[in-house]
């Protein structure tokens, strides 16, 4: 196959030559990298990945095409896509098209035959860089020059991009390999979600377990959530700096105590600036289907294998009193969740809706419907006497 010469230039000047692959073009980003060996189609459609270049360290990528349902939403939302080698033939049943060609059609470009072991290194040792990632021949200097002078993750307001423009109810649930529904239980709460940059995931398992889904613009205010009586809010994940959205964060601190709430990822640093709590931005983040988790949520000294995509973190010790941190990074130590529950309230910072990815903290979402079983339970009981 022939390629055109592409180029990936960080904001420090460093350069890595390869061949194009993708849609011709050049784009700006933060470059990451990701650890998951699989799910590539899933990953490039997170809206968590808005202006970002996504660097994948497995060493084969495409050999299994895309499959069209398997996306998190609507489009490819990572700016570019960085691989070692691409598969020139696709072989799976479920396929719909080549990776190629979908990041073509979507107006991404990718870059092929790159040392990713020496980009992925780079990023550890100096942390995560933004860059440009170049297929239409536009001159290395040039590049260099448009590079060091684009702006840093920190301060940037995404969530704006990738919300929806107004509310509408998800019905969509889990299905098996062939597409065939999963049977579902039968519904008995409504879940409002915010939607920060949500994964569908997300919502088809809480249609799955019996939730009626709102989705909601990341803008409403409370007294519109309040307006759509929900039994239980989510807070979903989404890109950019958590620092960035303190009208979002007034709008949760308005809803705790009134109503359970369970926060993922950007929803569990936004849950902790509604109780005071503070966030930073971390070396190079956490981006991998591997990162264990210690947690006390299922018996003290359990770790969670889990799925993550986050380029911030809460500062635990900002956390106020009441606000239990029982969720921490075997790695690092960062901060992994946050428990509140005479708030009912509780959030973590991985991704327990992990599609593909490990199913180990799929409990949550059970948590979260057992914590709305008992806030009826109570409000029923209050209304009662």
């Amino acid at each position: 196959m022939s390629r055109t010469h592409a180029l990936l230039v960080l904001a420090d000047g460093t350069a890595f030559a390869g061949e194009a692959f993708g849609a011709r073009t050049t784009v700006e980003g933060e470059v990451v990298f990701n650890t998951s060996m699989s799910g590539y189609p899933e990953l490039l459609t997170d809206p968590s990945y808005r202006r970002q270049i996504l660097t994948l360290t497995v060493p084969e990528v495409g050999n299994y095409g895309v499959c069209d349902r398997d996306g998190e939403s609507e489009r490819i939302q990572a700016a570019g896509l960085v691989v070692r080698h691409l598969s020139e033939v696709v072989s799976n049943w479920r396929s719909d098209r080549d990776l190629s060609s979908w990041l073509a059609d979507q107006g991404v470009p990718g870059i092929v035959g790159v040392d990713t072991r020496a980009i992925v290194r780079r990023l550890r040792e100096g942390g995560t860089k933004v860059g440009l990632l170049s297929t239409d021949g536009t001159p290395l200097e040039e590049l260099r020059r448009r590079a060091a002078a684009l702006p840093g993750m920190a301060g940037c307001e995404l969530i704006s991009q990738v919300t929806c423009p107004a509310p509408y109810v998800f019905s969509e649930g889990l299905v098996d390999d062939a597409g065939a529904p999963l049977a579902a239980t039968p519904t008995r709460h409504h879940v409002v979600a915010f939607d920060f940059g949500m994964k569908k995931n997300m919502a088809r398992l809480l249609v799955h377990k019996g939730c009626k889904v709102t989705v909601v613009p990341a803008a409403t205010s409370s007294a519109e959530v309040r307006a759509l009586k929900p039994d239980g809010v989510l807070l979903s994940n989404g890109p950019g700096d958590p620092s960035t959205v303190p009208h979002i964060v007034a709008a949760i601190r308005d809803l705790v105590g009134e109503v359970p709430i369970f926060g993922i990822c950007m929803g569990h640093q936004l849950l902790s600036q509604a109780f005071g709590g503070r966030t930073y931005k971390t070396p190079y983040g956490h981006r991998g289907g591997n990162q264990p988790v210690l947690t006390d949520v299922v018996g003290g000294g359990r770790v969670l294998i889990t799925s993550q995509n986050h380029g911030f973190a809460v500062e635990e010790a900002s956390l106020p009193a009441g606000v239990r941190a029982n969720e921490s990074n075997v790695s690092d130590g960062s901060n992994e969740g946050m428990d509140a529950r005479d708030r009912w309230a509780f959030s973590v910072q991985y991704h327990p809706e992990a599609a593909p990815g490990p199913h180990d903290a799929e409990l949550h979402f059970d948590r979260f419907i057992a914590m709305m079983d008992a806030f009826k339970a109570q409000q029923s009981t209050s209304s009662a006497a």
